[in-house]
């Protein structure tokens, strides 16, 4: 794909961008201090890249969707003027940091190498305070797959447009997947030898550790939930992941580090292993009793809503929102040319789900060219991605803006990619 081509649910055209960065993802790796001239193809910050992938200097809006945004792509900007180094030198440590601080996070990844000062002022507590306070880089996706058992990684920056290869080599040598993200935090869950563990780490500090064993130790359906307000997270362990065992419900809160138990989830027949998030409630779709699973995380005990699901609907994802924002997002037809995707709202007064869009059918066709095509559904903040697993191709719903656009330039690594959202963060701390 070439571009960035968007359209209303009424199917008229948004905007068109040219993408020159598609073929050269971005690896985030140190950068060389010092005044001489950088000449290497991906160049240094501040110098031209005479390169034939060379990148435009571009100021983004955090979303990254609307017309003014992707204007804004297109336009050239004059490059920047380089200060002296004493310049830099003379500056006042405060006022460093708060110029650091807004600076796109990836590209502080990459000045830590400039000098040590640098280095230690991206982990200083008045350096994490500014970029606390700053407004975010916006979402991303973030891809992890193994290439002959090494962790890989890369982040697709929406409002840059451009891939990031972040090192991933900090991490041990399990057999570990993909959990989630939450707040700039990843988590990881798999097995240590015969051992199940539960990992957490913020790839752009490259810090991780290890979570405490649970109570009932083994293979289960986790997802991880970030309070900045409170500094801690929190990650909640439902049933077995193959379903055929019933175990307590486990929540650990990093804040106490260790494990509490909870309510047995009542026995259900569960749609899938999928589940969403929203207003301290966690959500799981199930066919019998047919309606939603909710478990309450302030008061640690499991209910069943009964919202019955569409009619002829062939696969549900649930996605999480803002606010209280619940969305169901699935196939309906019978026979693959007469299907369609469509998302639903779930209206909490009246327990029913009510459909607030339906994908394009260019969209459609483009991202599933088989009935039977398997696809991922995620979302944050209102932003609903779609990946096809055959097509490797990414799109984007804006709810609030009812916009929907493929992702320019955002092709998953592999085929056996774990792909979720994720804000970038210094300040997210694993403990």
């Amino acid at each position: 794909m070439d571009g960035v081509a968007g359209t209303s649910d009424s199917g008229s055209a948004v905007s068109t961008v040219s993408n020159t960065q598609e073929r050269c993802p971005k690896q985030v790796s140190p950068i060389r201090g010092g005044g001489s001239r950088n000449t290497s193809p991906m160049g240094r910050v501040g110098t031209r890249n005479t390169s034939p992938c060379r990148q435009k200097v571009i100021k983004t809006k955090p979303r990254g969707l609307d017309e003014e945004t992707a204007a804004t792509f297109g336009k050239a900007v004059h490059p920047d003027i380089q200060m002296e180094d004493n310049i830099w030198a003379m500056l006042p440590e405060d006022l460093l940091n708060e110029i650091l601080a807004r600076v796109p996070p990836f590209m502080i990844f990459r000045l830590r190498s400039v000098c040590k000062r640098w280095n230690s002022i991206l982990q200083d507590t008045s350096f994490l305070k500014f970029h606390s306070q700053v407004p975010s880089h916006g979402p991303c996706l973030l891809t992890f797959w193994k290439n002959s058992q090494t962790p890989q990684c890369s982040v697709f920056s929406l409002p840059l447009k451009t891939w990031y290869r972040i090192p991933f080599n900090f991490l041990p040598q399990w057999a570990f997947w993909l959990v989630g993200s939450s707040g700039g935090l990843v988590c990881f869950s798999g097995l240590d030898g015969l051992t199940f563990k539960t990992l957490v780490c913020n790839p752009l500090t490259q810090k991780w550790r290890t979570l405490p064993s649970m109570h009932y130790n083994q293979q289960r359906q986790l997802i991880m939930v970030v309070d900045r307000v409170d500094r801690s997270f929190k990650v909640i362990a439902t049933s077995d992941i193959y379903g055929d065992k019933s175990l307590p419900t486990e929540v650990y809160n990093s804040k106490v580090d260790r494990w509490s138990v909870h309510q047995i989830m009542p026995a259900v027949n569960l749609c899938s292993s999928k589940m969403a998030y929203c207003d301290s409630r966690l959500y799981l779709e199930t066919l019998s009793p047919l309606g939603l699973m909710v478990y309450r995380l302030d008061t640690g005990y499991w209910e069943h809503i009964p919202a019955k699901f569409p009619r002829s609907l062939l696969d549900g994802y649930l996605v999480a929102g803002t606010q209280k924002r619940l969305f169901l997002v699935g196939r309906i037809g019978l026979y693959s040319t007469l299907q369609s995707m469509r998302i639903w709202e779930l209206d909490h007064s009246k327990i029913t789900w009510v459909e607030i869009s339906r994908m394009p059918p260019k969209y459609f066709r483009a991202l599933l060219r088989l009935s039977a095509e398997r696809f991922e559904c995620f979302g944050q903040d209102n932003l609903i991605c779609f990946t096809s697993w055959n097509q490797g191709k990414g799109l984007l719903y804006d709810v609030d803006k009812k916009v929907w656009a493929w992702i320019a330039g955002c092709a998953l690594q592999s085929y056996n990619s774990q792909v979720c959202f994720y804000e970038p963060r210094f300040d997210a701390s694993i403990h």
